[in-house]
Parts: structure tokens; C-alpha cells; sequence
């Protein structure tokens, strides 16, 4: 992208793309966040100084400073002009979305009987069914705050945590997920080795603020 590209899509909005760990407990979030962010600075991907310029998470104002290497995280640093913004973490058990933040999960898959359940029914509508959405938002807000949630499945009859429920690409559940703002896309190498380290499956979105 040439900095005039760059520039042009700057005017049309502040991205971002997230890796979500959707695997770490609650209790566990915040001791492997401070990890992990130890792990970036001694990589020279970040620095530990924190800038709330351009950074727009929901829970979090503040970001790390990319560092001297953050170009090793992209799959293209050929832009000289491309300066890329804070890195967020979050922690805590949320719902992350990408695209352009709606709240609702489009569709769940149910993990025991593979039964697709139809939230919002793309392109015919727009907005979530509310009767359909409502058992797995009551799990989600009991998840968030107990770090335990379960939605009936209704093809089998079973209830399932909400955390094992397979989300459409664009919705992830999980208590610890990195925003970095304004970066170039994240390559598929620097993606899966931030996995490892956190030793977890991670879901990857992108967005726009």
C-alpha cells in the first residue's frame, strides 16, 4: 500500500486486527497477558512505553509503542510511510466482534450434534432474531461474569457452554485478545508463532472503529 493508499484509508476510518485467545481461563488472563507483552518488548516488538493515540478497544485506552522489529510481525513492510499504531491488551471475559463491531454472533454451530443455529439470516435480514439470540446472550453475560455460561442447543436438546459453541468467523468469546491498531496485516508466520507462545487456539479478526 503506498502512502498516499494508506493516507486514504486513514480518512475513512481507524483499523484494527485482533487475536483473541479463546482458550485461557479468566484467572489465567492476566498473568499470561503480562507474559506475552514481555515476550513482544524482548522480540523489539513493542516497547513498554503507552500511548493512547489511535487506539479505540472498547475496554482499553491505552496501548503499547510498536517497537524497533514490529515490521517482523507483517506480512509487508515495503511502506516507508506506514507508521503503525499502540498495541491494546484486553483482559477479561468478553465477546469480540470484528468487521464494524456488531453484537451479535451471525450463526453457532452446536459441538455435540453439528446442528447450524441461524441468528441473523444474511442477506434477508439484517439484525439478530431476537428469540434465538437471547439464550446465548443470557449465557455470555453469565459467562462474563462467573467465567461459567451455558446456551441449549435446539436440534439436540443439549446445553452447552458458551465457550464451546463454534461462532461464526467475525465472533469470538475468549478473556485475553491483543488489538493492533493502524498495522499493516499481521503475517501468518508472526499469527501462529503468537499461539505458541500463548499456548492456546486464538481466533483472528479484523475490524474497523
Amino acid at each position: 500500500m503506498s502512502g498516499t493508499d494508506r493516507q486514504a484509508v486513514e480518512t475513512m476510518g481507524d483499523y484494527f486486527e485482533r487475536i483473541v485467545d479463546v482458550e485461557v481461563t479468566g484467572e489465567e488472563a492476566g498473568p499470561l497477558a503480562g507474559r506475552m507483552v514481555d515476550w513482544m518488548v524482548g522480540e523489539g516488538l513493542i516497547t513498554r512505553e503507552l500511548s493512547s493515540d489511535g487506539v479505540y478497544s472498547l475496554t482499553v485506552d491505552e496501548g503499547y509503542v510498536p517497537g524497533p522489529n514490529w515490521a517482523r510481525a507483517v506480512a509487508d513492510s515495503s511502506d516507508p510511510d506506514w507508521l503503525p499504531g499502540p498495541v491494546a491488551v484486553i483482559v477479561g471475559r468478553d465477546h469480540h466482534v470484528g468487521g464494524q463491531g456488531a453484537d451479535e454472533a451471525a450463526y453457532a454451530v452446536c459441538p455435540r450434534c453439528r446442528n447450524k443455529t441461524v441468528i441473523i439470516d444474511y442477506p434477508e435480514e439484517f439484525e439478530a432474531k431476537e428469540e434465538v439470540w437471547q439464550p446465548f446472550k443470557d449465557g455470555i453475560a453469565a459467562w462474563k461474569e462467573t467465567g461459567e455460561g451455558s446456551a441449549p442447543c435446539s436440534a439436540c436438546g443439549a446445553s452447552v457452554p458458551v465457550t464451546q459453541w463454534q461462532w461464526e468467523p467475525d465472533f469470538a468469546l475468549g478473556a485475553l485478545a491483543f488489538d493492533f491498531w493502524g498495522w499493516p496485516p499481521l503475517s501468518a508466520r508472526f499469527c501462529a508463532t503468537l499461539s505458541r507462545q500463548l499456548g492456546h487456539r486464538t481466533v483472528e479478526h479484523m475490524g474497523k472503529f
